[in-house]
């Protein structure tokens, strides 16, 4: 590896004190520090007698010297700590030469910091007991033996940018679960190995070697948290072997990034983990990757995506002192055996902002030619570039655990310097191009390649796998922070806080008119007094016209001679020189006199209208009793939109979605929904408006990012795609469809490696939701088991609840004739019928709206009233429902908001099978049609999707959409092949047929759907075609029935009218005349309404309210010729209800 400079260089390392010393012979025993590194001795402190407190003031200092050409090099410092062995030196006995020393034990330090860019720093390092040392047995509440060090370098020995640039791996290897019957932990004894190679600088290959495995019975499984331990062997003191404040502790299946980490595979797990053998490692490797390393490493992920993990079993050699002869026969037969290989998948460290990957990897038989083909690896590790590795397999030897302990002896310490003491060759010596690139393609001629390996065929057959973990100290493609991913939406899409009430606005202007009208009508109804007197209602109505006539004329002289008219005229001027200013923007001079005119007249009619309102508010007692006007919900005029949507009224469905907009301009909902109509017109910029407003209100709304995303890949800016889909899934991460659309953004990129990433981030998590539902069906169960019948509702935008009204409800409310929408004329008309006796029964139909009105009691939405559309039109009806209605409660709640459904929702939504399908559902839902085939696609080919019978009926509907029939009929037919019973297949299927004019077969599919005991999602359009349906064949009964049924779910205009013309058609005039009157609330800009109202009141003989309606018909253009014509041949048979006759 590339070194940052070629000069010598010295770490310096000075152990100051010892605490809590204790020593074999004596309280206050002599004692020695020795310093090692690199399995070579630095230096031995002075021998320092320990206090009777346990101190020793060593003051020892040693020298590490870094020489980048030969010797310690920096990576060194990486993944080799400083020992520092303490040793007590024993008193000399008689007639003895030589000191005896013992030693106590052994303190670990760990250099990594100096590679973090830290000149110095200090620690306080445990002093870890050799078996049988007096440190072992510490008394309750003493304090653990420890040394003081510091160590420190004259200057870094990195620069910030080498620090910055650079990069840490560790690997570490846990353990191998499920290893072959064969291995028993009787006899000969085996050397356990494992091997991987990482790419450094050019060719070169760093190898990380683990060794000495502890096989193990199974029984129970390994504890958690536990210590990471040192590829090191020659530890003197058991706890040594720690590294400091590295610990393993497991983790989830599922949240592995390995083989086995599915839910199928969890049994697997708990029985290999628990009862079967294991080899258990759980050592740490590192390697410091200099920035040109990084490089290479990144781009060797990159290039070979699978890297092979080697795992082998080699004998153990015991070698007594022998001739050489023996030796070199021991080396001939020693062969490796049960040679596996594990392939890891490295591309999560190219995902952004990932540094650990940890999981489970099967272990496959070591095959050439398999090996080649997934990893473009042409060398074994162990066979081919690492044989001597075989050879110093011996007991005694460097990672055995029979060797030899350190003795004092410093030339037998230095015998083996050549090697680097964790076993790994030093650099140089095992330097082999392992994994070469993709450019070399041909093995070495040299190379034996293997046709079989029955022993490794043995780890299959076991189902043998190791988990290990592989960690960067950074991420080698950063993560964009969620505060920028914020900042970068914002500086696109600024929000848009509400603007401040004005003061002085056109509101207030008309607010100060009214109180001016109000002052002025008591003024002249105080002068009314005193010229005439006050009369009582009752003397008031036998006022005859030709009093009331002289008695204003007197008045209005009066005010013109007393000049208090024009006192009134002066007051009123100031108030309507605000609304012309205010109101109507009029700051300029008018350029023509008829331009002038026509403002003059509409002022005045906006002045009178408002001079009613002021009077009606100062005199209640005088006006005319009405019934209270409560305007549409949004919730209504949602379906109304969706109801001109599917009839391909786009106009008028426009018309109502701009209405909520105006009424709630806040509403991000409100802006969604618009959008997604846009997105169906394929009106793609002012989608983007809609959805950009949407976030605007709210920042972190997911799906708002979501679908600005979406606009933006349509309009081809995929900058701000990705900044909006990363957005969205910072702020959600468990949101399925916020990754998989990354995911597809990243393949219309071409960059494979994120797009797998997010498609397997969107796996995970919806794994993790399936299996909290099935934590919860149990309630389910019981609710389905108690016959609640459920219902598909809306909460929040995008988010789909569930409640149950069709069977459970409580209360009782009344529902009266309601009035007009706030987008028609104001004009409407309260029928009246014949009055009937007070004993007369209710109708079917009052049955069914009492029934109706029980089971919406508990909802929130109110229902519109009626009001009069004259003084003279406000008897009350003498209809029995009315009467029946209007003596419960004094107002109405409409429906709650669950009975208005999109197009893709289920009534009983079922949990998504692929991470796809719940994307396309989302995608239907906005109408994003041209991302539905892309994601389609994936569906196809998915493991878990393939074709289905959702697959297929999406299909359908993308054709159905496009008037493709033939397509549309083809797709449902597989669809109806692979679930017959899917009430949605057949609702699709009655749907093709109604649009392609075929009635006869769409009423067979319409009733086969509502037949199902499970709705469909399209259940309100199915009940609207299913009427008109049996309206054309004159199947009144039907058509009244099932109009029934969709007011009862989800009453609409379409629905009360439908119903109102199934009763007329039935003669049965008042249930007729009251569905119309819930008709002409909903919408009293539906000719068709008027037309049937004028019918009825033309049949009940009510002349004054049949030209009325006929009026508006004729105004709102009724095009049905039929209708119009019927309409004129009752007219010529009562004689009446055309005014132009």
């Amino acid at each position: 590896m590339d070194q940052p400079s070629s000069a010598v260089r010295t770490v310096n390392i000075t152990v100051t004190n010892g605490y809590d010393l204790k020593g074999f012979k004596g309280d206050t025993p002599v004692t020695f520090v020795r310093a090692e590194f690199n399995q070579a001795v630095l230096g031995d402190s002075s021998k320092i007698t320990v206090s009777p407190e346990g101190t020793a003031k060593y003051n020892f200092t040693c020298n590490i010297d870094l020489n980048p050409d030969g010797g310690v090099t920096v990576d060194d410092l990486a993944h080799k700590p400083l020992f520092l062995t303490v040793t007590e030196v024993l008193p000399r006995e008689k007639k003895q030469k030589d000191e005896k020393t013992l030693t106590l034990g052994q303190a670990v330090v760990d250099l990594l910091p100096l590679l973090e860019g830290e000149e110095s720093f200090e620690t306080t390092v445990p002093l870890h007991p050799v078996q049988g040392s007096p440190l072992e047995t510490t008394l309750p509440g003493s304090k653990p033996c420890s040394l003081d060090v510091k160590v420190f370098v004259t200057e870094p020995l990195l620069t910030p940018a080498q620090v910055a640039a650079s990069n840490l791996l560790k690997v570490t290897l846990e353990a191998a679960y499920s290893v072959p019957e064969s291995f028993m932990p009787v006899g000969p004894q085996q050397n356990y190995m494992v091997g991987l190679q990482v790419p450094s600088v050019g060719e070169k290959d760093y190898s990380m070697i683990f060794k000495n495995g502890n096989l193990k019975l199974g029984g129970e499984r390994e504890p958690v948290p536990r210590p990471k331990k040192w590829p090191i062997a020659n530890i003197l003191a058991p706890g040594a072997n720690n590294i400091p404040d590295e610990f393993i502790v497991g983790g989830p299946y599922e949240e592995e990034e390995g083989e086995l980490n599915h839910p199928e595979d969890r049994e697997l797990r708990n029985q290999a983990e628990c009862l079967k053998k294991r080899i258990v490692w759980d050592l740490e490797s590192r390697c410091f990757l200099h920035p040109s390393a990084v490089a290479s490493f990144q781009k060797r992920i990159a290039d070979c995506r699978l890297w092979p993990v080697e795992i082998t079993r080699v004998p153990l050699i015991v070698v007594p002192k022998a001739k050489p002869g023996k030796l070199e026969k021991i080396e001939d037969e020693n062969q490796l055996s049960f040679h596996g290989v594990a392939y890891v998948n490295m591309v999560p460290l190219l995902y952004p902002g990932v540094k650990r990957i940890r999981g489970a990897f099967h272990v496959y038989p070591y095959l050439d030619g398999t090996v080649f083909e997934k990893t473009k690896c042409l060398f074994s590790l162990f066979r081919d570039t690492g044989h001597h590795l075989v050879h110093n397999n011996k007991a005694g030897g460097l990672n055995s655990p029979l060797s030899k302990p350190l003795s004092k002896n410093l030339k037998e310490e230095r015998t083996g310097k050549d090697k680097d003491i964790d076993g790994r060759p030093r650099l140089g010596e095992l330097q082999a191009p392992s994994i070469k690139s993709q450019s070399s393609d041909t093995p070495l001629e040299s190379e034996a390649p293997l046709s079989h390996n029955l022993e490794g065929q043995q780890y299959v057959e076991a189902g043998t796998y190791i988990v290990l973990e592989i960690q960067l100290d950074k991420a080698l493609v950063p993560k964009r922070m969620p505060e920028e991913l914020a900042r970068r939406v914002k500086d696109m899409i600024p929000p848009r806080p509400p603007l401040t009430r004005r003061t002085g606005g056109a509101q207030k202007a008309v607010s100060d008119y009214h109180s001016q009208i109000k002052s002025i009508s008591r003024a002249i109804l105080n002068e009314y007094h005193r010229m005439f007197g006050k009369h009582r209602p009752k003397e008031e109505s036998d006022i005859d016209n030709e009093t009331m006539e002289e008695q204003k004329c007197q008045l209005n002289y009066e005010l013109n001679c007393s000049g208090k008219y024009f006192a009134f005229k002066e007051q009123l001027k100031h108030a309507v020189v605000k609304i012309v200013r205010e109101k109507y923007l009029k700051t300029t001079a008018f350029e023509s006199q008829e331009e002038l005119q026509t403002f003059i007249s509409e002022l005045y009619v906006f002045l009178v209208d408002q001079m009613h309102v002021a009077l009606n508010q100062a005199m209640p007692e005088d006006a005319p009793s009405s019934t209270s006007t409560i305007q549409t919900s949004s919730e209504q005029l949602r379906l109304f939109a969706f109801e001109a949507e599917v009839d391909e009224k786009f106009e008028m469905a426009a018309v109502y979605y701009e209405e909520r907009l105006v009424r709630e301009p806040q509403n991000l909902e409100n802006w969604l929904d618009y959008g997604s109509f846009c997105l169906l017109t394929e009106d793609n910029i002012k989608a983007q408006e809609c959805f950009r407003k949407a976030l605007s209100l709210n920042e972190s709304h997911v799906h708002s990012l979501l679908l600005c995303g979406v606009l933006a890949v349509l309009l081809e800016n995929y900058e701000q795609a990705e900044i909006f889909f990363e957005d969205a899934t910072c702020l959600e991460p468990t949101n399925v469809v916020a990754w998989t659309l990354l995911g597809l953004f990243y393949e219309i990129q071409n960059n494979d490696i994120r797009m797998e990433m997010a498609f397997h981030e969107a796996f995970k998590q919806l794994q993790a939701r399936t299996l909290q539902t099935k934590l919860k069906s149990t309630a389910t169960v019981q609710n389905i088991e108690e016959g609640v019948k459920t219902e598909p509702s809306f909460g929040p935008w995008g988010i789909t609840q569930e409640s149950s009204t069709a069977i459970k409800s409580e209360g009782q409310t009344g529902i009266r004739p309601r009035t007009s929408h706030p987008l028609s004329p104001r004009p409407t008309v309260e029928l009246h019928p014949q009055p009937q006796g007070p004993n007369t029964a209710l109708s079917s139909l009052d049955e069914f709206l009492e029934e109706s009105s029980k089971a919406q009691s508990d909802s929130q939405e109110p229902i519109i009233t009626v009001q009069p559309l004259e003084s003279s039109l406000t008897q009350k009806s003498s209809n029995a429902l009315l009467k029946e209605l209007t003596s419960k409660k004094e107002t109405s709640k409409c429906q709650d908001s669950s009975a208005f459904f999109s197009p893709t929702h289920q009534a009983i939504p079922q949990p998504p099978v692929t991470i796809f399908m719940e994307t396309i559902r989302f995608l239907m839902k906005v109408n994003a049609v041209q991302f539905v085939h892309r994601v389609l696609a994936h569906e196809l080919l998915c493991p878990q999707g393939g074709p289905s019978c959702e697959y297929y009926l999406v299909l359908a509907q993308t054709h159905l959409l496009k008037k493709d029939f033939a397509k549309t009929e083809e797709y449902l037919q597989q669809a109806a092949q692979m679930d017959y019973l899917n009430p949605n297949v057949w609702g699709v299927k009655g749907h093709l047929y109604f649009l392609s004019g075929n009635h006869a077969e769409a009423k067979e599919c319409y009733e086969r759907t509502v037949s199902f005991v499970v709705d469909a999602s399209e259940m309100h359009f199915i009940f609207l075609r299913l009427g008109h349906i049996y309206l054309e064949e004159k199947e009144y009964d039907n058509a009244k029935r099932t109009y029934m049924q969709a007011c009862k779910r989800s009453p609409s205009c379409l629905t009360w009218l439908g119903l109102g013309i199934a009763c007329y058609r039935l003669e049965e005039l008042t249930e007729a005349e009251d569905a119309l009157s819930e008709a002409n609330a909903l919408n009293n800009c539906n000719a068709e309404v008027w037309a049937y109202l004028a019918l009825v009141c033309l049949k009940v003989g009510r002349q004054l309210e049949a030209e009325q309606a006929y009026k508006y018909t004729v105004k709102l253009k009724l095009k049905d010729q039929a209708l119009l014509e019927e309409i004129h041949s009752v007219q010529e048979m009562v004689g009446f209800g055309n005014p132009s006759f």
